[in-house]
């Protein structure tokens, strides 16, 4: 018995059966690096494949209305409605949150839909946003949409908890 309890741990120790995983045999080579093409080089052909990664006007436009100095931005407590390209082809909801990081600014909405909180991140510049509608401002500064009662917190993840305050924000809506 002992001596099979020894034959079992030594097996079981052994690394002359499999390589020891920080072996050189272990290690699988990198790919072949994909050398850049000539003219890419000398710096040639660089400006239009930059032109290409360039945001629109519309979107550009957009981006400004969600960044802190425009003087119609958009508010933490709007209510908003997004089209995509995609489903769901629109969504509804209160803007719980800007999230700003230049080309990769976002904004959470939330909805409750059939007694259920729905929230959806959105990104401003994605190809995939058709178009964000103001349907009511948070603030009284402005003209488009009509407004409602301006936030004083810049993340409203509270009223995941209170539905009977998001319906009141909502509740202009109706």
């Amino acid at each position: 018995m002992l001596n099979a309890f020894r034959r079992c741990t030594q097996r079981l120790m052994s690394t002359a059966t499999q390589p020891y995983p920080f072996s050189k045999v272990a290690i699988i080579p990198p790919p072949p690096a994909v050398p850049a093409p000539e003219p890419v080089k000398v710096g040639k052909g660089l400006m239009p494949y930059l032109t290409q990664r360039l945001l629109s006007p519309e979107k550009l436009e957009l981006l400004a209305r969600f960044g802190k100095r425009h003087p119609e931005r958009i508010l933490p407590g709007s209510v908003l409605q997004v089209t995509t390209r995609y489903a769901p082809t629109s969504f509804t909801g209160v803007l719980l949150a800007i999230r700003r990081r230049g080309a990769d600014t976002s904004f959470l909405l939330r909805n409750v839909i059939n007694r259920t909180g729905v929230e959806v991140q959105f990104f401003v510049c994605s190809p995939h946003v058709k178009e964000i509608k103001v349907l009511m401002r948070a603030g009284a500064r402005g003209t488009e949409g009509r407004q409602g009662k301006r936030m004083r917190r810049a993340k409203l993840y509270y009223l995941r908890d209170s539905p009977d305050k998001m319906t009141a924000i909502s509740a202009g809506m109706r």
